[in-house]
């Protein structure tokens, strides 16, 4: 039962710190025992890795969408909104994919994540 530091982000994720301090069970310099514990808890203004991700994409998403309404309401560049449509369906199996594996890390036992299921 070692103390590290955890890392609480916005979106409810979070993530081990830096190893602090050994318990009893442990006596030998830099091992572990293997069981972590939470000597301070550090909350982060900003969401995790992958919440940014998420977000990054859906804004991508928004974008292209609204170019698209923009060509064809001035009825030029076929080609283009071809293409935008082709980049907006890559965009959503991106967005579903990391949509997944947030919640797969959210759900998993075996990851040991906070049991906080607020998606931002």
């Amino acid at each position: 039962m070692c103390f590290y530091e955890m890392y609480k982000f916005e979106c409810g994720d979070w993530k081990w710190g830096n190893f602090k301090q050994h318990c009893n069970k442990e006596y030998r310099m830099g091992e572990t025992c293997g069981m972590k514990l939470v000597l301070e808890t550090y909350h982060q203004p900003n969401k995790c890795r992958l919440c940014e991700k998420y977000h990054t994409k859906l804004r991508k998403r928004e974008a292209e969408c609204e170019r698209i309404k923009r060509w064809q309401s001035e009825g030029k560049n076929p080609a283009s909104v071809e293409k935008a449509y082709a980049n907006v369906a890559s965009l959503d199996d991106e967005i579903q994919n990391i949509y997944s594996e947030i919640h797969r890390r959210r759900t998993n036992i075996t990851s040991q994540r906070a049991p906080d299921y607020n998606y931002a």
